[in-house]
């Protein structure tokens, strides 16, 4: 039997040098330690008042042109950055209010989300979430998967990010 080494040695090789536009990957590995990736001339990091700040050290959304990558949307009310009360429903609907003013504030707009991810405290809400949902893209739906994770941040309810377009 070959040393594992032996055979995968082959795959590490390439037979020939990257394009120039590609990014090799020790580029790409040295990318991810930089200190800010906003410092990369290609991305803009998206901040609006019109949501509530990142609880965290991260931005609200990051344009990579054409996509937006717009971190996850709680339930918090802008005015008191806590959680509406009422709920799951309460707490979805205004995590929806809260991404669309991340997306809109990034130049595109809710009708070019192409892709959701929906993370739950409990997969007993997913119903109660689908409906909230529906109502707010209406026709237009979006690819999207849903979770149930141990915990949110600030054991919310309900979190929403999304990626669209500005094509």
């Amino acid at each position: 039997m070959l040393p594992v080494t032996r055979l995968i040695a082959p795959l590490l090789q390439t037979a020939r040098t990257p394009r120039p536009n590609t990014l090799s990957v020790s580029r790409a590995l040295s990318f991810r330690t930089m200190s800010s990736v906003t410092t990369h001339p290609s991305l803009t990091k998206v901040s609006t008042p019109n949501a509530p700040a990142a609880i965290g050290p991260y931005s609200q959304a990051i344009v990579a042109h054409p996509l937006v990558f717009i971190s996850g949307c709680l339930g918090f009310d802008l005015k008191t950055a806590q959680f509406v009360p009422g709920g799951v429903e309460e707490q979805a609907k205004q995590a929806l209010q809260n991404l669309k003013a991340v997306v809109e504030s990034s130049g595109s707009e809710v009708g070019k989300v192409v892709k959701t991810t929906v993370f739950l405290k409990s997969m007993d809400d997913f119903a109660a979430v689908n409906k909230i949902y529906e109502a707010f893209f209406g026709e237009h739906k979006p690819a999207r998967s849903a979770v149930e994770v141990a915990r949110l941040p600030r054991d919310g309810l309900v979190e929403i990010e999304a990626i669209a377009t500005l094509a």
